[in-house]
């Protein structure tokens, strides 16, 4: 469900209260750990944090780079890290983590679903928002648009 708010308040007000009490016990750990230079913004019709384009304007779209984004779906909820996807250690201690916690790693392409909030070790979700400076993000991302050209 791609949401028309405009702020991460009115995002979380657009909530029932289990689905607001959820994303908003990841976001408090996304913004715990996320490193500095990323901007939290509402962008996609999701909580966003991304690359400002005057640190990386060389987008395919146009659009700021995403890092991470939380999202509220109509039948889940939606964790989008993206490093993780391109990223083979970081996808290693995702799944390593999921499994660690004994929960069942639900992926799709480009994000992690649940339904409930124990559906999320936040101590692993934590770790790996925490993975990758934007220098480094960005790095990674012009190695794997390189990768791509070849």
């Amino acid at each position: 469900m791609k949401s028309s708010a405009a702020t991460v308040e009115e995002y979380l007000a657009s909530m029932p209260n289990d689905r607001r009490e959820a994303i908003s016990a990841v976001l408090q750990v996304m913004r715990k750990n996320m490193p500095k230079g990323y901007e939290e913004t509402m962008n996609w019709g999701m909580i966003t944090w991304q690359v400002p384009l005057e640190v990386y304007p060389d987008t395919y779209n146009k659009q700021p780079l995403m890092y991470a984004a939380l999202a509220n779906q109509k039948n889940h909820m939606s964790l989008y890290l993206c490093p993780v996807y391109a990223h083979k250690a970081l996808r290693q201690q995702l799944d390593d983590g999921y499994a660690r916690a004994g929960i069942k790693l639900d992926c799709g392409v480009g994000c992690i679903r649940f339904r409930k909030l124990h559906h999320v070790p936040l101590n692993v979700i934590g770790k790996l928002a925490g993975a990758l400076s934007v220098k480094e993000f960005v790095a990674l991302t012009k190695k794997v648009q390189g990768a791509r050209a070849q």
